[in-house]
């Protein structure tokens, strides 16, 4: 079933009530932007492969998502890919085979899509599993693509990142401080969809 336009354009708040961590929180590490690497699509693509290689058929789609997918824009030297499957709540069907090539289960929040994160160490990578037509991969290719292709929010997202890192703690904490700025750049793309 098709996300409908209220789906996507919903902004989302986490559940108070709900305990993401399946190990407990990781320590709080500093955050560090780094400028634009023009590798990292390249890495993407090796990581992408490895995936694709080790669930098959499960792996319905594999997409580079978040900074180090935009052309130009400085970010953590991480990799985020949004992964999807039939079922992310079916975790024996993914799990097992992304723990082999190296992947750990660092998240579970049902109440978002039955949202999952895998994290890898070398590189580093965070893998998002979303089931099919998920508001929130739409979501993630939309921004991609705007900031792409719209640089004065490009270089706006990027001051509010680096606006973002005083203050510490985890990377949920520096993704709230900069979450307003996210926010007024979904809600400009959504308008130019004519999806509010």
């Amino acid at each position: 079933m098709m996300a409908s336009n209220e789906e996507i354009t919903r902004h989302h708040d986490p559940n108070p009530d709900e305990d993401p961590w399946v190990h407990g929180p990781p320590p709080a590490e500093p955050v560090t932007l780094v400028a634009y690497d023009p590798q990292w699509p390249q890495r993407f693509r090796v990581l992408a492969t490895a995936i694709r290689d080790a669930l098959g058929e499960t792996a319905l789609d594999v997409e580079h998502v978040g900074s180090t997918s935009v052309p130009g824009l400085s970010a953590k030297d991480v990799i985020d890919i949004d992964l999807t499957v039939a079922d992310p709540r079916d975790e024996d069907a993914y799990v097992p085979a992304l723990e082999r090539i190296g992947y750990r289960l660092t998240i579970r929040e049902p109440s978002w899509h039955q949202h999952r994160c895998l994290k890898l160490d070398e590189p580093r990578v965070n893998l998002h599993v979303f089931g099919p037509d998920c508001p929130e991969t739409i979501r993630h290719r939309m921004f991609r693509d705007w900031l792409a292709s719209h640089p004065d929010d490009r270089a706006r997202y990027e001051r509010a990142k680096y606006a973002a890192i005083p203050g510490g703690g985890h990377v949920m904490d520096y993704n709230a401080r900069k979450q307003p700025v996210v926010r007024e750049i979904y809600d400009r793309i959504f308008r130019a969809a004519g999806m509010l």
